[in-house]
């Protein structure tokens, strides 16, 4: 079941601390210094958004599309990677600290 569609939205600098975004469209969506922490984005389709340093601590990301996206010095300590695909994204200066990657690809 697809989720809410916020593809090409802009969000920079957001406060969406514990937010459901289960499966949501995320595609294109600019989120810089976004704080998602300790939300759900499992499913989620991030292709090609901008997430520069977004907070994503303890955030559940399993399954999700990150391809092509900007993930530069974002931090996913103690995040849940699980299965996620980050085929062609900038992983620069992102923290990975205590985040399972079990599975994840690209």
């Amino acid at each position: 079941m697809p989720g809410i569609d916020l593809s090409g939205a802009t969000l920079d600098t957001a406060i969406l601390e514990g937010a459901n975004l289960v499966a949501a469209n995320l595609k294109e969506a600019r989120l810089r210094q976004v704080n998602l922490t300790a939300a759900k984005l499992c499913g989620a389709n991030l292709m090609g958004a901008d997430l520069y340093r977004a907070d994503l601590r303890g955030t559940d990301l399993r399954e999700t599309h990150f391809m092509e996206a900007n993930l530069t010095g974002a931090d996913f300590t103690g995040a849940d990677l699980r299965g996620a695909n980050l085929a062609g994204a900038d992983l620069r200066d992102a923290c990975f600290m205590g985040t399972d990657l079990s599975g994840a690809h690209g």
